[in-house]
């Protein structure tokens, strides 16, 4: 029987659940907005952990650099504190990146809204009055 969910994905999601929790009960950093925890990414080895945030609220390039910096700042901090609440021999080294596929998404989204209006703009142009 293959395993589906491997152990690389479960400590992952367990990251994904502690970090959220943490980030909002203990980093007092004033460069850290709303941020949403969408992945984590942690490699084969245990080593490194690719953490994916997005920011909610001003979605600004400069917000989200200053609250990755701030996060990234307080990996060590995250951490410690990941290692107190987690069960593992070693805790990964976090690193922090912006995920753009949720504004990527909405921006999409909008485009086939846009597109899905005009469409129905021109059918109703086209359609000769049936009334006359």
């Amino acid at each position: 029987m293959a395993k589906e969910y491997s152990r690389t994905q479960r400590i992952g999601d367990q990251m994904q659940r502690e970090l959220a929790e943490l980030i909002r009960r203990e980093v007092k950093d004033p460069r850290v907005g709303l941020v949403t925890i969408t992945a984590v990414d942690v490699s084969r080895d245990l080593g490194h952990a690719k953490v994916f945030i997005t920011v909610m609220g001003e979605e600004t390039p400069d917000a989200v650099q200053q609250s990755l910096k701030a996060l990234n700042s307080a990996a060590s901090f995250l951490r410690l504190h990941l290692g107190r609440s987690m069960q593992l021999r070693s805790v990964p080294q976090l690193h922090f990146h912006f995920d753009e596929s949720v504004s990527r998404g909405v921006h999409l989204s909008a485009l086939i809204e846009r597109a899905v209006a005009e469409d129905r703009a021109h059918k109703e142009a086209d359609e000769p009055d049936t009334k006359e």
